[in-house]
């Protein structure tokens, strides 16, 4: 199956807790939502200010300590890509890898390298490795537009 095929029939963040038994509140309901798609890669004060709009009384504390559970239980992933804060990807359904405009911070989802792709053994320093996670960087269509023009 391919990894868009797959993806297509990926269950959403919201559909998954749900399914999990996860207690539902309000505010963990509304943070779920906001994280619908598989291909978004908000932060947590975007996450927060989208949320008040379905939930005017949530708070950042609720936002964070949501996300973190959720980072937990394995529903999301924190993304780090260089400067600028973390971003969560509610697609945790197969390992993929991230593309970044070093401009300005668009991110997304991309096929991920081959496994073959790793650091030779002298290199690991007697690492086990346990998550390899690749960001591939460089410049979006409009901010490469923007600076030849």
């Amino acid at each position: 199956m391919s990894a868009e095929a797959h993806e297509k029939d990926a269950p959403e963040l919201y559909d998954r807790l749900v399914a999990r038994g996860w207690r539902m509140t309000p505010q963990r309901r509304v943070v779920a939502q906001t994280l619908h798609g598989l291909h978004l890669h908000l932060t947590a004060e975007e996450v927060f200010r989208r949320a008040q709009v379905a939930l005017p009384e949530i708070s950042l504390a609720t936002v964070y300590n949501t996300l973190n559970d959720l980072v937990t239980m394995g529903e999301v992933r924190e993304v780090v890509a260089g400067r600028g804060p973390v971003r969560y990807d509610p697609n945790t359904v197969g390992h993929h890898d991230h593309l970044v405009c070093v401009d300005c911070g668009e991110l997304w989802d991309v096929a991920p390298v081959p496994s073959s792709v790793r650091p030779r053994e002298a290199d690991l320093r007697g690492y086990d490795l346990v998550e390899v996670d690749v960001v591939f960087r460089g410049r979006c269509g409009p901010c490469r537009d923007a600076a030849e023009g």
